[in-house]
């Protein structure tokens, strides 16, 4: 028969037990704290992981300017002249201790003026179809569209995945509200030309998605761009061959038409909020507002003192301040402005 075990009363000798009650009293704060504890932990934790993306993302983009600059580097280089010196009177070449190799910078006028007309000819568009049609040119990011690379955003529209420099990279693109019905609308009127800081395999791929319409229709990327004493792409809209009165950019930031800043309209950044409504407003202005104006900088100083403009964004990327691949991007990669 089984020995009963007679379980021990809190009351010992007519008086409570008060060590029993202190250490009931003491569980639920063991308790309590273990809760702190933990969830102090999963704070550090994502912590810890944003910051290892930011590095990440970080690396990137400083490898991807890194390779940019070793391209532009040895374009530099291309106006050199490499010949192998003749000896006068004999056949072959000269095998003594000089090199067989020189480099020489060829002091040419006829050179220097091909390299000087080939600058100024390269942004050139082709004739326009009307000497009516005016022209709209775009920046891409932050103005039209928002990207970002890995890791991917809680929200995006399409994901590219460009090789920049033998690296292939995924950039997350999250289209700017109304941006579909703005290129439609725009394309009716308007010449419209996108004119990017950001580098031309990222950007080409990026605008086959976005516009799949063909409703843009020309191109500009980086290398069409001017560089800055500080380092930042300046879009200069006298290259492109078209009267000035008859252009407008369109960019967020400002510092990139800073050559002819009464042709720009400055927008609002845009990143991620979807309630934007910048490109409706654009939209409507071009629609309504500009036929009046023979010469589009007056369109555009009333539409900017009506309070119309957005104000300009600043700077990555990106389209643009960071000065990465764009950023500007338009951050070293995307656009570096």
């Amino acid at each position: 028969m089984g020995k009963k075990v007679q379980s021990q009363s809190i009351v010992r000798g007519g008086h409570y037990d008060h060590r029993h009650l202190r250490c009931r009293q003491l569980l639920p704060r063991y308790r309590s704290n273990d809760r702190k504890r933990s969830s102090t932990l999963k704070t550090k934790y994502f912590s810890v992981v944003s910051s290892i993306r930011k590095s990440i993302q970080k690396f990137q983009r400083r490898l991807l300017e890194f390779f940019s600059k070793m391209n532009g580097a040895r374009r530099r280089g291309q106006a050199f002249i490499i010949h192998r010196r003749e000896v006068a009177g004999v056949s072959g070449f000269e095998t003594l201790d000089r090199p067989r190799l020189q480099v020489e910078f060829k002091a040419d006028s006829e050179l220097t003026d091909a390299l000087v007309s080939r600058e100024s000819n390269r942004n050139r568009l082709p004739p326009l179809v009307s000497d009516k049609l005016k022209t709209v040119v775009l920046d891409l990011d932050e103005t039209l569209v928002h990207s970002s690379p890995s890791p991917p955003p809680e929200r995006y529209d399409f994901m590219t995945k460009p090789n920049l420099y033998g690296l292939r990279m995924n950039f997350y693109v999250s289209k700017r509200p109304g941006v579909d019905e703005f290129l439609e609308a725009i394309s009716k009127k308007y010449e419209v030309v996108v004119f990017t800081a950001g580098l031309e395999p990222y950007a080409s791929l990026l605008l086959d998605i976005l516009d799949p319409k063909g409703l843009i229709s020309h191109r500009l990327y980086r290398d069409s761009c001017k560089r800055s004493s500080r380092g930042r792409f300046i879009k200069d809209l006298s290259t492109i061959g078209r009267d000035l009165e008859r252009v407008v950019i369109v960019d967020d930031n400002p510092k990139s038409y800073s050559l002819q800043p009464a042709n720009g309209i400055p927008i609002k950044r845009f990143e991620d909020d979807m309630e934007d409504s910048e490109l409706e407003k654009l939209r409507m202005f071009f629609q309504r507002n500009c036929d009046g104006f023979k010469d589009m900088r007056d369109a555009v100083k009333k539409y900017i003192g009506g309070g119309g403009g957005g104000g300009g964004g600043g700077g990555g990327g990106g389209d643009d301040d960071d000065d990465t691949m764009s950023t500007q991007p338009e951050s070293s990669i995307i656009s570096s402005q």
